[in-house]
């Protein structure tokens, strides 16, 4: 008998170091590509536990550690399947678990000893999973049949009432044998104490749970882990579309969105390859997206980059982004490549204003449209907060400046908590910044306490605005501080809107948390009397500006009207701000969309600002570049560029952009060319889409291709997107999958180190103007900025979007102009300098008419009304 115990542990320990051995190798082979993972069992006391383990990817797996009164089915069922290494979810366990992950199909199970429910449920489940099932009261005597099969498969039977299925191969190798022959050993030994009558169970638990299950359980950990690390891998695309019946005439925009019924976000996400985990849903049609998408995929290369850009616009806009949306609807719903939108939340100004709503139009919109429009995730808001937080803060520190001495100032700014004093870790930042080495608050002498608490910012030299997401001219020079309370402290200011704070620009630029914190920290909120910066970290409001912006900072997930994915993420404004959807929204969906995808971005207004910005800045900052341009023309901003009347929003149009006349397109194709010319400046190749309306000829259709190809442009195609979805862009997408496919020979328009000459630079390659005119006032700004250390900064003009020059009425290509900047800002957190064109104003008014004359909601369906 002792001998051959004896034997048994022998054996046993053989095969558990084997077991151990190969599982150490196999950990070493999924490492060495992987080296930051480790795989961890988290072993629980507490139910509760098992939501937030299932949530946490550091976890690889979940052993319950509990009574087994606690374990009922519901407890068992919340653990996840992929985490469950004790195989309390028995189906879970027996597919996915099973010691070799071989496949059951034409198998042989051996069912042991097994009664009752569980012996009709696992005989079903083998059976529904193609294997070939036996059932046996337990005898020795059958070792030799169960041991003789191509493929066997034993389930034995635990004291603890659980099952478990491991399955062996004969043409896997011997290894693989000993894991039987464990089992065997186990039936038999315990065969062998039965027979004699001294069986006991203590002993079988200990068999059962020491030499099988830990081992067993240790290696499933390892095996979790590897299907972890599969789970990471890029997942090809599930994409179902949606069906589009277009109708004509073509409804109007908002009963076309409301005739869509979008896929649930969590559906889509899952097509296009997220993980549940990266999905933050805000209802049922729209998600934020976390940046750990970044860090999962960073191993993936990226698809086509392409940038939607256009002609010098109408006041009405000449549909950028229903091109993009038609781009992307034509190569996923009807070419079947991956492609992603990514679009600028629009802004509430131009919503209620004069333009209206950016998502789109007809059947190439984003949807549900009025959530895009209005309000989205709340991102604008974020910022809006976080702005005016810092212009708070400015004023506040001002006046307690002014009326506090500065022993006073310094028990308020470090006071006594339990009488202790300590300086906050921002507060920490400052004191190094001033080159005070002290961590002791009572350590500080006069002269450094003085420092410390001095900001002495000069009233007239604050250059933080607030900001408010509406436009409202009378906010464009307003008084603060006139209240008595502020004691005199009256200074002068004013209002942007929101989007042009550099909270947005910063917003659209970063590429993490970790870069926005030091970004926001980073800001330049006015000079000290002395000509000193001070910085919002300065001020110590850099992490609550953070904690406001932790979740703007993740892009948006929404659907086209064909149920194909778009982000939407950062502002517009491409005339007073750069005007281009997020860095990060860009990265994210070039992961996404694979190596063979497509990725359309878009850029703000013409070609001059929104693709000059994007090319000169955004590329500059992500290290991306950009494989084709499609610039999108319209006959009736042809026509205007051709010497055709003004054309003004809620006015009807003249007759001459509704009859056709081919001069005037002639004519002002002079700056569909220079717009082709702009983008061959940074060596791209250009795809002229022509938006086509009702109203266009044939004839004029015809000809602006004809003179885009002329020009320069590689090809010039009509769309039809507004009227027939994806289906009217096809021949555009055709034409962008091949352009982008050739080589082009991306640089840059300008050396950062070349300072006033970057200014001049844009002016005159760009816009055409002869050369720049500095205001005094502007020159005092470039030689600050210059001395501060500021110089060697990407610029980001500020100009009317209606015309090549800074004059709104000049169209076509105006010549023979001296551009006038008036003022420079700095925008340090976002990373560029901010010249000021001519009369460009940073807060838009409201027109006599507005948009929110027609905008109503329904009391009783709560239908909005009115929106588009």
């Amino acid at each position: 008998m002792m001998l051959l115990l004896m034997k048994y542990a022998l054996c046993v320990h053989l095969i558990y170091s084997d077991i151990v051995q190969r599982s150490r190798e196999e950990l070493k082979a999924i490492r060495e590509p992987n080296p930051g993972l480790k795989p961890t069992l988290a072993i629980i006391q507490v139910i509760e536990e098992i939501l937030r383990l299932n949530a946490d990817s550091r976890v690889h797996g979940i052993f319950l550690h509990l009574p087994q009164s606690f374990l009922s089915k519901s407890v068992c069922n919340a653990i996840k399947p992929q985490k469950d290494v004790d195989g309390l979810n028995i189906q879970h366990f027996l597919f996915c678990n099973s010691p070799l992950d071989a496949p059951l199909v034409g198998k042989m199970a051996v069912l042991l000893g097994l009664e009752g429910p569980l012996k009709a449920t696992l005989q079903f489940l083998l059976q529904n999973n193609g294997m070939m099932v036996q059932t046996h009261q337990w005898s020795s005597k059958h070792l030799d049949t169960w041991s003789s099969g191509q493929f066997l498969g034993v389930v034995w039977y635990f004291q603890q009432q659980r099952a478990m299925l491991l399955c062996f191969s004969r043409d896997i190798g011997i290894n693989h044998m000993r894991h039987t022959l464990i089992v065997f050993l186990s039936f038999f030994l315990s065969f062998f104490l039965s027979f004699f009558q001294i069986m006991d169970s203590d002993v079988v638990v200990f068999l059962e749970t020491v030499f099988v299950a830990a081992v067993v359980i240790c290696q499933h950990v390892v095996r979790s882990s590897r299907r972890w690390i599969q789970e990471q891998q890029y997942q090809p695309w599930r994409l179902r579309p949606l069906k589009l019946q277009s109708l004509s005439p073509v409804p109007s925009d908002i009963e076309i969105s409301r005739a869509q019924t979008p896929k649930p976000i969590s559906q889509l996400a899952q097509e296009i390859g997220l993980l549940p985990e990266e999905l933050e849903a805000y209802g049922n049609t729209k998600a934020k997206v976390h940046l750990s998408l970044l860090n999962r995929l960073q191993h993936q290369p990226n698809g086509k980059y392409v940038l939607v850009a256009g002609i010098t616009p109408t006041p009405l806009g000449e549909g950028k982004s229903t091109v993009t949306i038609g781009l992307v609807q034509a190569l996923s719903a009807h070419l079947k490549l991956n492609s992603f939108a990514c679009l600028r939340q629009p802004s509430q100004g131009p919503t209620f204003g004069v333009k209206g709503g950016a998502a789109g139009g007809g059947y190439a919109q984003v949807i549900p449209m009025e959530e895009f429009n209005l309000h989205l995730t709340g991102d604008i808001h974020a910022i809006t907060a976080a702005n005016n937080l810092v212009a708070a803060a400015i004023d506040a520190r001002i006046l307690h400046e002014a009326t506090q001495s500065d022993r006073a100032l310094y028990s308020r700014l470090v006071p006594s908590v339990n009488g202790v004093r300590c300086f906050s870790p921002i507060q920490m930042a400052r004191l190094q910044h001033l080159g005070i080495n002290k961590s002791d608050p009572s350590g500080l002498t006069p002269e450094e306490v003085r420092a410390f608490v001095r900001l002495d910012l000069d009233p007239e030299k604050v250059t933080w605005q607030r900001v408010v997401d509406t436009n409202d001219r009378f906010l464009r020079k307003i008084t603060v501080g006139q209240a008595n309370t502020e004691k005199g402290h009256a200074r002068q200011t004013q209002f942007d809107i929101a989007v042009a704070s550099e909270i947005m620009a910063i917003l659209a630029l970063t590429d993490g948390l970790a870069d926005m914190r030091a970004r926001l920290g980073l800001m330049v909120v006015g000079s000290s009397r002395n000509g000193q910066s001070i910085t919002a970290d300065d001020l110590g409001v850099t992490g609550a500006l953070a904690v406001l912006m932790k979740d703007a900072i993740k892009p948006t997930l929404m659907q086209t009207l064909e149920g194909t994915p778009v982000f939407v993420h950062a502002g517009p404004f491409a005339n007073i701000a750069h005007g281009n959807s997020s860095v990060l929204a860009d990265k994210l969906a070039l992961k996404l969309v694979g190596e063979e995808g497509y990725v359309v971005t878009e850029a703000g207004f013409g070609a001059d600002i929104g693709m000059e910005k994007f090319f000169n800045i955004k590329c500059r900052t992500s290290g991306l570049r950009p494989d084709v341009v499609v610039l999108v023309a319209t006959v009736r901003a042809l026509k205007m560029h051709g010497g055709g009347p003004n054309v003004t929003a809620g006015v009807p149009l003249p007759k001459e952009y509704i009859n056709e006349n081919l001069q005037l397109v002639a004519d002002g194709c002079s700056n569909l060319k220079k717009q082709i010319q702009i983008a061959h400046l940074f060596g791209v190749s250009v795809v002229v889409a022509l938006n086509v309306f009702k109203t266009d000829t044939q004839a004029e259709i015809d000809m602006v291709c004809r003179i885009a190809e002329a020009s320069g442009a590689s090809a010039a195609v009509q769309c039809h997107h507004w009227s027939r979805g994806g289906r009217g862009s096809v021949e555009l997408a055709h034409a962008v999958k091949k352009v982008a496919s050739q080589k082009n020979h991306f640089q840059f328009l300008y050396n950062l180190q070349v300072r006033p000459e970057k200014i001049r630079t844009i002016a005159q390659k760009v816009y055409g103007a002869d050369d720049i005119e500095l205001s005094p006032e502007a020159q005092a700004k470039i030689d600050h900025y210059n001395q501060q250390g500021f110089g060697a900064l990407p610029i980001c003009m500020a100009k009317t979007h209606l015309s090549l020059s800074h004059m709104p009425e000049k169209k076509g290509v105006p010549t023979g102009f001296i551009l006038p900047i008036r003022d420079i800002r700095a925008s340090i957190g976002a990373g560029f300098i901010y010249p000021l064109v001519g009369t460009m104003s940073t807060m838009p008014g409201l027109p006599t008419r507005p948009c929110f004359y027609d905008i109503d909601l329904d009391p009783v369906t709560e239908e909005i009304k009115g929106l588009f």
